[in-house]
């Protein structure tokens, strides 16, 4: 046991002190952050921008008013005495960004009506502009019909058909949606990043020759065991260091964009407030219900678990790979396989987590870390998520013995194709 924590020891201090650990560890929460400030700066130069458009309304569809959305940032001008023609040669020079030019139409059928620009309309001006048009219509239609605004609000009809099972959890069940898939993608990216970083890491031992000076004091096994858990050390250390940069740099970005924040401020108080504040209430409610401690436990488990029976398997292609990368990849594939299945089922799993496809693929061993994660917000039976956990030990501890019986064989040979073949045969050879 000793001999396995000096292995560990090393892996992580050898690791955790590179310069490339150090500034990939910085660098992705600052990327991360960027893209959202950038992100957040665009939406609110994109919401804050203000148009001008000119409006020749020869059809009086208008009345000489415009009935805007809250938020909406254009800002329209009636103008007279004017033709298309005429105004289209100088609506630019006036200071407008865009020209609207509505005929004499039939609102039983309206066409003719154009929006002048020099360049490509903007999408979202456009459908705005459009709206307005088509309230503009529907208002007349119901003049036309005798029918009063508060008469057509009456009989609109807006339902929405409540399930009795589900009363009162739609907000639970959009948050654990989101939660679910994000716990299944971080599952899914810790097995695919790491469980190659401990293949990379053998294969660097290898063809350097220090795997043959290691073995001389230390067996196989413990050197394979010590790296799969030095190498996870290393990732838990990484992704630890990365939550708080995130979270810490989220608290930051107002005080670093002050403007930015102030825009984003009056964005939101434009929003209709019982809207954001009954959202906010929600998005609270679902997280509350949420089964906060059972999701974390469970995290902590398939990330280790996982890891572990994946990390073995990569530990054990790495050992009969020397530089030949062609050969690495073919030999992945199979490994990887299980994993890129078990993104799919998850992907399905979210959005009915009590299918027959979900249940199988968060027992499953090679499939649960990921799908019983995507499952575990949404009430899993005590029994799944018992014979989930104990199929993913003893599958774990019968990897790691099985993969030791290649990694022994396979560390000490050079200059040869291994194929999956012969590595099946090392697995019936004694110690």
């Amino acid at each position: 046991m000793n001999k396995i924590s000096l292995v560990i020891q090393r892996e992580y201090l050898t690791r955790v002190k590179k310069k490339s650990f150090l500034i990939t560890t910085i660098l992705v929460p600052l990327i991360i952050i960027g893209f959202y400030a950038a992100i957040i700066a665009i939406s609110v130069s994109d919401s804050t921008d203000t148009s001008k458009i000119a409006v020749l309304d020869d059809g009086d569809l208008l009345n000489g008013k415009i009935e805007k959305s809250k938020g909406d940032n254009i800002a329209y001008s009636f103008i007279t005495n004017e033709t298309e023609e005429s105004f289209k040669a100088k609506y630019k020079k006036d200071g407008y960004n865009y020209f609207l030019y509505i005929p004499k139409i039939d609102i039983n059928q309206p066409t003719g009506i154009s929006l002048h620009s020099e360049s490509s309309v903007n999408i979202t001006t456009k459908s705005k502009v459009e709206r307005s048009i088509n309230t503009a219509i529907e208002r007349k239609r119901m003049e036309a019909a005798n029918i009063k605004p508060d008469q057509y609000k009456a009989i609109n009809a807006d339902v929405s058909i409540a399930n009795p099972l589900d009363s009162g959890k739609n907000s639970v069940t959009k948050v654990a949606t989101i939660v679910a898939f994000a716990c299944g993608i971080l599952i899914y990216m810790i097995l695919m990043i790491y469980g190659t970083m401990v293949m990379r890491g053998v294969m660097e031992e290898k063809i350097s020759r220090i795997a043959e000076v290691i073995i001389s004091s230390v067996k196989p096994f413990q050197l394979m065991l010590g790296k799969i858990i030095g190498i996870g050390l290393v990732g838990i250390t990484q992704f630890g260091i990365w939550i708080i940069l995130i979270v810490g740099l989220q608290f930051l970005l107002p005080l670093i964009f002050p403007s930015m924040a102030h825009s984003a401020t009056e964005l939101a108080q434009a929003a209709p407030q019982a809207q954001t504040a009954n959202g906010f209430t929600q998005a609270l409610e679902g997280i509350g219900s949420l089964p906060i401690g059972l999701i974390i436990f469970c995290f902590l488990f398939y990330f280790v678990g996982g890891y572990l029976m994946y990390a073995s398997l990569f530990a054990a292609i790495g050992s009969v790979i020397s530089e030949d990368q062609q050969e690495a990849q073919q030999l992945v594939f199979p490994v990887m396989m299980p994993i890129i299945f078990a993104f799919v089922i998850m992907t399905k799993a979210v959005t009915n987590p009590s299918s027959g496809l979900a249940i199988f693929g968060s027992i499953f061993p090679l499939t649960s870390p990921i799908v019983m994660m995507a499952r575990i917000c949404f009430d899993v039976p005590a029994w799944q998520l018992i014979v989930s956990m104990l199929l993913l030990v003893v599958t774990f501890i019968f990897f790691v013995w099985l993969t030791a019986k290649i990694y022994r064989t396979g560390i000490l040979l050079y200059g040869k194709k291994v194929t999956w073949r012969e590595m099946i045969k090392w697995l019936g050879r004694r110690s």
